[in-house]
């Protein structure tokens, strides 16, 4: 199993930064893809970014050139560095880990929120 603590959100105004964690523990070394997710008020979960165990990323398209994920060197943090904030990237941010021991499972944090006002 896996247990995911995200960590980071907070309030920032339009144009700032934010940098979330998400520390992993138990069989980190089975995590194959690190997502980060987040839920707008009143909207459904969608995948902001996504990092394999090789380091390969993905992004949707409207954080491009805007977000970064990121793997750190103790291989038990997962980060994504949020650079000029919108008001739209406001909602409640999770991580997710898919694991794979013989069979898939994934793992979902406690998410963390983020406001982006002024």
């Amino acid at each position: 199993q896996v247990q995911l603590v995200e960590s980071g959100g907070g309030l920032v105004q339009p144009g700032g930064s934010l940098r979330l964690s998400c520390t992993a523990s138990g069989s980190v070394l089975s995590i194959v893809l690190m997502g980060w997710y987040r839920q707008a008020p009143g909207k459904q979960r969608e995948l902001v970014a996504t990092i394999t165990n090789y380091g390969a990323t993905n992004y949707t398209e409207s954080v491009k050139g805007r977000f970064t994920i990121s793997r750190d060197t103790d291989f038990n943090t997962w980060n994504l560095q949020m650079n000029a904030l919108k008001p739209e990237d406001t909602g409640v941010y999770y991580c997710k880990a898919t694991v794979i021991i013989i069979t898939k499972s994934e793992y979902w944090g406690q998410g963390t929120p983020v406001t982006v006002s002024s």
